[in-house]
């Protein structure tokens, strides 16, 4: 969903505003993936919850456009996750569905945790244990 960190190409609220407005009506019927809740990993990063509110709106909205979308959590959550960011990515989700959220993790390499460390990183977050379930079964459509 970020383009560039590295290239500081704009990024927030107007470009996910794109995304929803101009990229999902071309793909109506098509399941798409948003990356690390909307981010490039973590989420210390104010623009990212700023892009990610544009998708939870849509969502609480009940915006056809959304309602093929999954979020996956890949590399959102680390073992230096901030009380306060942890309760602001658990909100997130919730305000997402939790039916829509997708455990991931990237390569355990360049820093990225290996997959049992991630995920109990990601169990970190204050949801309850009916939450982490159905995440963990999670299976996005386009693999069913």
């Amino acid at each position: 969903m970020r383009a560039s960190i590295s290239r500081q190409l704009r990024y927030g609220r107007d470009e996910a505003r794109i995304f929803l407005e101009e990229m999902l009506p071309a793909a109506p019927d098509v399941p798409v993936q948003i990356a690390h809740l909307a981010g490039a990993g973590g989420y210390a990063d104010p623009l990212v919850d700023q892009a990610l509110a544009v998708f939870v709106e849509a969502i609480q909205k009940r915006d056809r456009r959304g309602r093929r979308l999954y979020f996956d959590v890949t590399t959102v959550v680390t073992p230096d996750i901030t009380t306060e960011q942890a309760q602001l990515v658990a909100r997130r989700v919730r305000e997402l569905g939790v039916e829509r959220v997708l455990y991931g993790s990237d390569a355990a390499s360049g820093g990225n945790l290996p997959p049992r460390e991630g995920w109990a990183a990601f169990r970190r977050l204050p949801l309850s244990e009916s939450e982490f379930r159905t995440i963990a079964r999670n299976v996005p459509a386009y693999m069913r």
